[in-house]
């Protein structure tokens, strides 16, 4: 039998999504797991989304544009220029997702064997991406201890090679809720400029940002239009996860012409899901307002329940909605996995995601999770007490 390709080899399985088969095990033996494993948040669509899908007149679901429908387009640029960044309808290419939206971003920019910078931890399926796009990750490791800040310019210059040809941000960061601020973002832009590299910055938890902080995009900056690249997706704004539909905007015609031909080899992204997503761009200020201060508060409850929990490291994360927990076990991949097999609490348990499949670097994160705070105060609360007593009981706890 002839091998599998390379590609399909070197793919990495989500460290998210891998614990699945256990957690169905678990409620088939009658047990509630909360999960905190993915970011998918309990919140409600908002209505005028999902009335856009309840009410419409479409006789035939045609092809819509490779670069997305020009309503959407247009509506999304008036969407950026709320919050100061402005763009044209033309310099929008919709993406089925955000995750679509990276691989021609990558595509775009890289050759097989390129490098691309990425502060770690980082979304885990980056990894997947960069695979599809045969291009390399090289990790700028980040501490815990500063809450993820970027190392000095000196750490991310030794890690540039003459293959290096981009810098990834996600921010505000999946998984560590790090928000970069506007100097630092600042100095990526000068590292940029000084290596010639493009910046690619994922942008989607713009939204959620707490304690007094701002959110800096990559196209406030200035002097780096040609290497700058939003990307960007509805799914977490507005709780819309299933609905597949994100963006690459940039002012860059080439990078536009090459990510729209890679458009056209999948005909289009979808079209009821982009005619619901434009209807979300007159989700009402309130309904923001709102999800912002749920977030807030299912943060401050993992946080208060953490601090009862002898041996466990963490910060509170200034955005998004996840944060990376230390805890005093041997091996948290095993501890997750003990959490769904062995372990319940009143019939309860939980899921986490470990955080080792979230860095590039060997050996770091094993005793790391990432907490996913998606659902209300009360599951929050719960939660927390289960992780507590379940330490108590693993055998595997550090001392």
């Amino acid at each position: 039998m002839p091998n599998i390709a390379h590609r399909a080899a070197t793919m990495p399985a989500s460290p998210i999504r891998k614990l699945v088969p256990y957690a169905e095990e678990a409620k088939r033996k009658g047990r509630k797991v909360y999960h905190l494993n993915i970011g998918q948040p309990d919140i409600k669509t908002p209505k005028v989304m999902m009335d856009a899908f309840r009410n419409h007149e479409i006789d035939v679901l045609a092809y819509g544009h490779s670069a997305g429908l020009w309503e959407y387009r247009e509506g999304l640029a008036r969407y950026y220029g709320q919050h100061n960044i402005n763009v044209d309808k033309e310099e929008i290419l919709v993406t089925t997702a955000g995750s679509e939206a990276i691989i021609f971003a990558l595509m775009a920019t890289m050759d097989p064997g390129d490098e691309i910078l990425i502060p770690e931890p980082f979304y885990t399926n980056y990894n997947g991406f960069a695979v599809e796009a045969s291009v390399n990750i090289v990790p700028i490791t980040c501490s815990a201890d500063t809450g993820f800040a970027l190392p000095d310019d000196d750490a991310i210059r030794a890690r540039i090679t003459d293959r290096t040809k981009a810098i990834m941000l996600c921010n505000p960061n999946n998984p560590t809720g790090y928000v970069y601020t506007a100097e630092e973002m600042e100095r990526i832009k000068h590292l940029a400029i000084e290596f010639d590299l493009f910046f690619l910055s994922d942008e989607v938890y713009r939204e959620f940002v707490y304690d007094g902080k701002k959110h800096t995009s990559v196209l406030h900056l200035e002097g780096i239009d040609d290497r700058a690249i939003l990307l960007d997706s509805v799914s977490k704004r507005y709780s819309a996860c299933g609905a597949r539909v994100g963006c690459l905007v940039t002012h860059n015609k080439d990078i536009l012409d090459s990510a729209l031909k890679f458009g056209q080899a999948r005909l289009c992204p979808p079209t009821m899901e982009q005619l619901a997503a434009l209807a979300a761009i007159d989700t009402p200020p309130d309904y923001f307002e709102e999800v912002h201060g749920k977030y807030y508060r299912r943060r401050e409850a993992v946080f208060e329940g953490l601090a009862k929990i002898p041996g466990v490291v963490g910060q509170r994360p200034p955005g998004a909605f996840y944060a990376i927990v230390k805890l005093p076990v041997d091996n948290a991949d095993k501890f997750c996995t003990w959490l769904l097999k062995d372990f319940h609490d009143n019939n309860e348990t939980i899921m986490m995601a470990p955080a080792a499949g979230f860095y590039a670097t060997e050996g770091l994160g094993e005793d790391e999770v990432r907490i996913a705070f998606v659902l209300n105060v009360e599951s929050m609360t719960r939660s927390m007490e289960i992780l507590g007593n379940a330490l108590e009981q693993y055998p595997g706890k550090k001392h």
